[in-house]
């Protein structure tokens, strides 16, 4: 079989909760050598996040930690400590790239900043994860993802018209923020390797967000062009049928409102009531007193149906559409089973769980399960004894708190 995609390169990783943590798995999980570093004590603070088998909390159970942080290596270090920075200055020495989502200057403070860093390893890749930056004004203001949401500009154009706005998802930008530094970094170590040039990478959250697809970047485009500023229509404004629409199971997704009409039409089985010229009119798909009318005939068809039926019916129209699973039916999806879209881990202490699996598939080189996310310190004393330390060293790290 041949080698994993990432086999050979080695990651020391001091990132924490969402943006980080998923930028240095997409590396672990195709074949990087990953150090995960935490507090001692405390670790990250995802350990303390939900959701939790039998919702119970335990920090060796929280399964937003447990995905993000399959097949890395888990060490513990106060890096206040001298001791602790030293164990982290020699594995800087034998890395390819340091990944970091610590508030900008926090790397500085504990004498790990790139300029510190490349001195030792002037080929060294750094990753830094932060809200707005490592420069400008903005640089140490606190975010949420909600917020991040917000201030990336179309927040204002989700939810009710007439009322505030609604943020769509749960830490979706911060995954894509990870996403986006993962690429970053692969493309810096590329530099790296063929021209010998490290290079710090400053991923902004907020930047990525603004540059997104998820109607930011064509509404900023637009906002040059015109001026104004999206507004919130409300679900199904934009031409009929657009909505979640109730069948005998539960709910079909559909968009192919406007110059798609036609193919509802052939989903229906071109109904005698949609001969009427009045539903070809250019003003048809804005004319609410239509909406109404079609949409009475459209339920009627729907809840004669199973969403997976109905579904079905609209694919083969080419109606763009998808029923709307509960997460049990996501999870026995037979399709999405079939082409291994989860993954069954055994975790020492959260058990066998079931976990999102690969997000893409390379024919040569394989994706796997190495190992399941650390016990918080659990390589500790593998990783000390191949830096040269002794047991004895080990276990007065250990009581100093430096591990």
């Amino acid at each position: 079989m041949p080698d994993m995609a990432l086999a050979g390169i080695r990651v020391l990783d001091f990132t924490q909760y969402v943006a980080g943590p998923y930028c240095t798995k997409l590396l672990a999980d195709y074949g990087a050598d990953v150090i995960k570093v935490e507090r001692p004590g405390q670790g990250d603070g995802a350990r303390r996040m939900g959701p939790f088998p039998g919702d119970v909390p335990h920090p060796e159970m929280s399964g937003l930690f447990l995905h993000l942080n399959t097949n890395k290596k888990g060490i513990t270090l106060d890096l206040k400590q001298p001791a602790a920075r030293n164990i982290a200055l020699q594995l800087v020495k034998e890395v390819d790239l340091v990944v970091e989502s610590f508030r900008p200057g926090t790397m500085d403070a504990f004498g790990l900043g790139y300029d510190a860093l490349r001195g030792i390893n002037p080929q060294l890749v750094m990753a830094s994860i932060s809200n707005f930056g490592q420069t400008g004004p903005y640089r140490d203001f606190r975010l949420a993802d909600i917020m991040v949401y917000g201030m990336g500009g179309e927040m204002c154009s989700t939810g009710l018209e007439e009322r505030e706005p609604i943020k769509l998802g749960d830490n979706v930008l911060l995954y894509q923020a990870g996403a986006t530094a993962s690429v970053a970094t692969m493309g810096a170590l590329f530099m790296a390797l063929e021209q010998g040039i490290g290079q710090q990478v400053d991923v902004s959250i907020i930047e990525t967000q603004i540059g997104s697809i998820d109607r930011r970047m064509s509404q900023l485009i637009a906002y040059q062009y015109t001026g104004d500023t999206t507004g919130r229509t409300g679900a199904g404004m934009g031409g009929y049928p657009s909505d979640a629409y109730p069948c005998e199971d539960g709910y079909l997704q559909v968009s192919s409102g406007g110059r798609y009409f036609p193919r509802i039409a052939s989903m229906l089985g071109d109904p005698e009531f949609l001969n009427d010229p009045k539903w070809q009119a250019d003003s048809a798909q804005a004319d609410p007193g239509l909406k109404e009318e079609f949409e009475a005939h459209f339920l009627s068809w729907t809840l004669q149906r199973s969403k997976t039926e109905a579904w079905h019916v609209a694919q083969d129209s080419r109606v763009l559409s998808a029923p709307l699973y509960t997460m049990e039916e996501v999870a026995r999806d037979p399709v999405l089973l079939e082409r291994g879209a989860f993954a069954d881990i055994d975790h020492p202490v959260a058990g066998q769980l079931r976990y999102p699996g690969r997000p893409f598939i390379m024919d040569q080189s394989p994706w796997a399960v190495r190992h399941p996310a650390p016990l918080l310190g659990q390589h500790n004393q593998e990783v000390l004894l191949q830096l040269g330390y002794s047991r004895e060293d080990i276990v007065l790290l250990r009581q100093q708190g430096a591990i």
